[in-house]
């Protein structure tokens, strides 16, 4: 509960921009050491500013610090470059036909995409993913779309199912296109910090006929850990 609670402090702090430490007590219906234990970890995060009598929202958001470093949460990095990954977003439309049975990962980026997707005027369409936010987003769907979510353990930096039975799940389906983003794209590879995504994404590589990799210009020229796929080895990349 707490962790819902920090962001929902957050939101409210985006709103007010200053408020007293009773004043979100109140807000939230807490005791007063509960609030303060919470404040004490977002201003830990960085996430807010103490001041004499209360918290700020932090003037430069955590999530554009964090990116640089893989360490934010999933719900922090939604909302760095939206508007980048919005465009993003619509050229990748064109690469989706009638019928494709899509990969998507638990991108922040491939998450913008399936909004998108969502509009398509596409009759016929299967979705596979391990991203809770894409099946969150099914609802606004065609009714006559497939989706195929692969469960797993969650995994609450990617917001979504990884492990072992993912894997297993994967194994039994046929995909014709994928979907992915990285957390580094340099001169040779796309690369990420997570290692079981990185088992599961090569997975996927070798069963899709087509990859894409969707990244916005603040990937371009970092490298993290675990290799996902070479560059060229995508049918295409967009950025923007």
């Amino acid at each position: 509960m707490r962790n819902l609670r920090s962001y929902e402090i957050l939101d409210f702090l985006k709103k007010h921009r200053r408020c007293s430490i009773e004043e979100l007590r109140e807000k939230f219906g807490v005791s007063s050491a509960t609030i303060h234990r919470d404040v004490a970890a977002l201003v830990a995060r960085g996430a807010v500013n103490r001041v004499r009598g209360g918290v700020t929202a932090r003037e430069t958001p955590l999530a554009a610090d964090a990116s640089r470093t893989g360490a934010s949460s999933w719900r922090d990095r939604m909302e760095v470059n939206g508007s980048a990954k919005e465009r993003i977003a619509q050229q990748a439309l064109d690469l989706v036909s009638e019928g494709d049975i899509v990969f998507l990962d638990s991108s922040t980026t491939v998450a913008c995409f399936a909004s998108a997707l969502a509009q398509a005027p596409i009759r016929a369409l299967t979705l596979v993913t391990n991203s809770v936010a894409v099946i969150e987003k099914f609802a606004s769907c065609p009714p006559y779309w497939v989706l195929i979510g692969l469960g797993g353990s969650y995994d609450a930096q990617l917001h979504s199912f990884l492990g072992a039975e993912t894997l297993r799940q994967l194994e039994r389906l046929a995909l014709t296109k994928a979907f992915v983003s990285a957390f580094g794209v340099d001169d040779h590879n796309a690369t990420t910090n997570h290692e079981q995504q990185a088992g599961l994404l090569a997975r996927v590589f070798d069963m899709a006929p087509q990859k894409y990799l969707l990244c916005d210009k603040t990937k371009i020229g970092r490298t993290g850990l675990h290799r996902l796929l070479p560059v060229a080895g995508f049918d295409e990349v967009i950025s923007g």
